[in-house]
């Protein structure tokens, strides 16, 4: 829809334009009425009409005046179309001189006049489908040009000169770099193309496999009414629903030195590793003082989380995970020597599954896709999450496996406890003898009697107690000592708390 401006100095002239004329119907809005040439001028200034039909002889400045007078100052292409009288013809003449060739006879006819619109209405179309072009033209070759500045290429005297006369529209320049996930990139690029189309001097940039760049211009400090902000406010809502990272660098002067904002944009935006804030661009200003650490002692890390997963002790590599990554974020380590590190650990967990089973660890290799760990949207979350999980994934499998494997060895575990109860019998000494770490002995025990290695130990001891005190031969001293207690408060502690009396009182129950 096209803006028109109506200026007539005629009493009901303009009404009756408005009322015999369809004008919405032909493509066009009234935007504004007024009767003569100096109001006109005014109003052609505020509110930017794409054609202006105007009577000639009019009040304190005429028609073909205000034209004259328009086009010396011209801001915004206008196009007019002049209003007179047979007795006037010499105006539209004159008219011509002014580029004008389109006018309207008094008394205006609708059905001429509409024909004349329609006429006006094409000729606008294709100005605005050629000034389109000429655009996308123009805004192509400023990328393009861009573009081989960030590449360090030299450009031609022509392309220097026009980047110099667009730079010097605007007081500083900045560039804003997104990374997306490869299934989101197309769309992400697409709403800040959107985005940018309703922008002054803003340029999209295609960089690397799913990254992209936004070069802007603004005046000033960028404050919550720039454009940048501006820029940033709507595209953080169109983002909100996607995983990204995005980040700008230090501004420049001039466009011509626009790769060096890239470069600090692209050291910005790995910072966003240890950000979690959802959605929150990393400014290089704000980084620029808080150097990445390249050095990191990685064997107390990995001794801990290994002796974790050996010991099939979830709680405890877990808290070996959670240290390590709190260890990362308070040095702040550079991002890919955590990478680095977290790949090695999950090789080296994933080694120890490796030697029961090739068909498992493959497997866990294929889960975690620890090529993963090299992605430019992992934060330190990410790494370290993939890591606890793969550990505690491998210590089930190893639990799950030792229990299958140890099934037929639980018999005989029992049996030599209850030959052995009497004896000085320990978990560790009974971990000696079947070759088995203490701690997996004791839940492996746990699991198959319900209760513990202890536990099973003096309900053996008490029961045999109990038959001792039966055959009435012995003293209670030497029945607590004959059953494993060198110390009868032990024996008579573990007795009352399993029989609820005394081994006398449980004596005359017998007799």
């Amino acid at each position: 829809m096209f803006k028109v401006l109506l200026i007539d100095d005629e009493p009901g002239a303009i009404e009756g334009m408005q009322m015999w004329i369809n004008w919405q119907e032909l493509g066009f809005e009234v935007c504004g009425t007024c009767n003569n040439g100096m109001e006109g001028l005014q109003m052609i200034q505020d509110l930017g009409p794409d054609l202006v039909v105007t009577d000639v002889n009019m009040p304190l400045m005429d028609g073909l005046m205000m034209i004259e007078a328009w086009q010396k100052v011209e801001s915004k292409p206008v196009r007019f179309a002049i209003i007179s009288g047979y007795s006037e013809f010499e105006y539209a003449q004159r008219s011509m001189r002014f580029g004008v060739n389109h006018y309207l006879l008094k008394p205006v006819i609708p059905e001429e006049a509409e024909e004349e619109l329609r006429e006006i209405h094409q000729e606008l179309l294709d100005d605005s489908a050629q000034q389109s072009l000429t655009r996308i033209a123009s805004y192509e070759e400023i990328v393009s040009l861009i573009k081989k500045l960030l590449n360090k290429q030299l450009i031609e005297e022509s392309g220097h000169s026009l980047l110099s006369k667009v730079s010097a529209d605007k007081e500083e320049w900045n560039f804003c770099l997104i990374q997306t996930e490869p299934s989101s990139f197309a769309e992400l690029r697409g709403k800040a193309a959107s985005v940018l189309e309703q922008e002054d001097r803003a340029y999209l940039v295609d960089l690397d496999m799913n990254s992209f760049g936004i070069v802007y211009g603004y005046d000033g400090c960028a404050n919550g009414e720039s454009s940048p902000c501006r820029i940033m406010q709507k595209l953080k809502h169109l983002y909100s629903p996607y995983r990204l990272f995005w980040a700008t660098g230090a501004g420049e002067s001039t466009l011509l030195r626009i790769e060096r904002c890239y470069h600090t944009a692209k050291e910005a935006i790995s910072y966003q590793f240890y950000d979690q804030a959802d959605h929150r661009m990393i400014l290089f200003k704000n980084i620029r003082n808080k150097p990445f650490h390249y050095h990191y002692d990685q064997v107390q890390l990995m001794e801990g989380m290994i002796t974790a997963v050996t010991l099939l002790d979830k709680s405890g590599f877990q808290k070996a995970v959670e240290s390590a990554a709190s260890s990362f974020r308070e040095m702040l380590i550079a991002p890919e020597i955590v990478k680095k590190v977290a790949i090695h650990m999950l090789y080296r967990i994933i080694e120890i599954v490796r030697e029961a089973s090739d068909v498992q660890a493959e497997s866990l290799i294929e889960k975690y896709r620890l090529s993963r760990n090299s992605g430019s949207l992992l934060t330190l979350n990410d790494v370290m999450g993939d890591l606890l999980s793969c550990g505690v994934e491998c210590i089930d499998w190893l639990l799950s496996e030792q229990l299958k494997q140890s099934q037929g060895i639980i018999h005989a575990i029992n049996s030599y406890i209850r030959e052995h109860f009497a004896e000085c019998l320990s978990i560790k000494k009974l971990a000696e003898v079947f070759y088995l770490h203490p701690v997996y002995l004791g839940q492996l025990l746990m699991k198959k009697n319900g209760i513990s290695f202890h536990e099973l130990l003096h309900d053996l001891r008490v029961e045999e107690a109990v038959r001792l005190l039966g055959e009435n031969r012995l003293k209670n001293s030497e029945i607590a000592e004959q059953v494993g207690y060198s110390h009868y408060s032990q024996f008579l502690k573990q007795f009352e708390a399993r029989k609820h009396m005394s081994p006398n009182e449980y004596k005359k129950t017998m007799f």
